[in-house]
């Protein structure tokens, strides 16, 4: 994972990450999508960028509660608030 001590822990945090992504605030190239996974290894739970070959370009460590509450904003994208 990128930085380790970086967390996302709640659910601002999260649409921030999804806002930066879709607005090409972190330099990501050929961004095809975004998802929720958990690592085999250890069990946590993070958020991945992925490019149109599925390849991960990028990726953040993520609590279980924003793994759990934060399904819906990964997969319908984050709405603007007027």
């Amino acid at each position: 994972m990128n930085n380790e001590q970086d967390v996302i822990d709640n659910l601002a945090d999260l649409e921030s990450f999804l806002l930066a992504v879709e607005s090409g605030g972190l330099g990501l190239e050929n961004v095809a999508g975004v998802g929720m996974a958990t690592n085999n290894a250890d069990g946590r739970h993070f958020v991945a960028v992925f490019d149109n070959n599925h390849k991960l370009l990028h990726a953040r460590w993520i609590t279980d509660e924003v793994f759990n509450s934060g399904k819906s904003l990964v997969q319908n994208g984050v709405k603007n608030k007027h």
